[in-house]
């Protein structure tokens, strides 16, 4: 790997935080620009989900912190107020990376008091951002879990998976494998404005069909559904009949949550983007982080007879790990990780 301008800022407020999370250096390169990746050293890897009787699964593995997909809603985005970095810009452009985590995985998965639990990958940050393409992270993760007799599932909006097909539909063979993709956004306008760093609405679907086409089962998380955006029943319906036709095998939908500084941060683009709807917002979601009981019914009864006609009401992938909500371990003292399953 060939970096460009390798730099150890001592300025940067973000290093004390960073230097706590096993610091070894902080590195740019052109070809993602604006992007700075902080390497660490990990001292573990199976992240232990406490009390995970209301959760599909007990470990989670993320290899990331923060994520360039820069989804102006993630969930996520206050975990890295832990490393003393902003939860929304520095989220978006500061990503740690966990050079070591397969090898200490490997280390883990090998103890004698390991009793192979399911393992859910991407309950975070992305597994399949761009950077893994460069760190290729993912495949000394995968080997250690299927060899290790451990089952696991994957939740990603990256089409970065297809370079593992392979060794997944090998993994497979050993152990039980979920595989998810997460697709809210038919309009590839308001994707690109809304996601801006993530793959295409049509790379996704042409993700899900080569997962189907290998023989893996796919399900697909369409969600958050965000209001008056993508709520629309043309919207809806014009997805999940794209998702259908790509061979997906069931779908998880639920309302967008906007918890802690995940809010301000998404509000403040609305206003600027969609200033007409600040005042719906503040209505729907009041000073709270979930809509209203009245809009979650309505989005349900939309939906429930598009997911029949459609034949996508099997839905696996943990529950689309536990309908993406954050892993308690990861919430903030006091947060409420309620789940928003239909």
């Amino acid at each position: 790997m060939r970096w460009q301008g390798q730099t150890l800022d001592a300025d940067d407020g973000a290093l004390p935080g960073l230097e706590r999370a096993g610091l070894v250096r902080s590195v740019q390169t052109p070809e993602f620009e604006g992007i700075t990746f902080h390497e660490v050293l990990c001292k573990s890897a199976l992240n232990k989900v406490p009390d995970g009787g209301s959760l599909p699964f007990g470990f989670t593995v993320n290899a990331f912190r923060g994520c360039s997909h820069a989804c102006r809603y993630c969930f996520a985005r206050p975990t890295h107020e832990y490393l003393d970095l902003d939860a929304g810009r520095d989220f978006d452009t500061q990503v740690v990376v966990k050079m070591n985590i397969a090898a200490v995985l490997r280390k883990e998965l090998a103890r004698r008091s390991w009793k192979r639990e399911h393992v859910a990958l991407g309950t975070n940050t992305d597994p399949y951002q761009r950077a893994e393409g460069r760190y290729r992270l993912m495949p000394g993760i995968i080997g250690a879990l299927a060899e290790s007799g451990t089952p696991f599932s994957i939740l990603t909006k990256g089409t970065l998976l297809r370079r593992d097909l392979p060794l997944l539909r090998h993994a497979a063979e050993r152990v039980p494998v979920s595989i998810g993709v997460s697709l809210a956004i038919h309009d590839p306008e308001l994707q690109k404005a809304v996601e801006p760093g993530t793959p295409s609405p049509r790379a996704r679907l042409d993700l899900i069909r080569a997962v189907a086409d290998s023989g893996l089962p796919c399900t697909v998380m369409v969600a958050p559904v965000i209001p008056f955006l993508t709520d629309s029943a043309a919207h809806l319906d014009g997805l999940l009949s794209a998702i259908a036709e790509s061979g997906a095998t069931g779908v998880t939908i639920f309302p967008m949550h906007l918890r802690g500084s995940t809010r301000g941060w998404f509000l403040n683009w609305l206003a600027s983007e969609h200033p007409a709807l600040v005042r719906r917002y503040r209505q729907l979601y009041g000073r709270g982080a979930y809509v209203t009981p009245e809009y979650k019914a309505w989005l349900k009864a939309r939906v429930e007879p598009m997911v029949e006609k459609y034949s996508l009401g099997g839905e696996s992938v943990r529950d689309m790990q536990a309908a993406a909500a954050p892993p308690r371990e990861l919430v903030s003292a006091g947060a409420a990780p309620a789940l928003m399953l239909f």
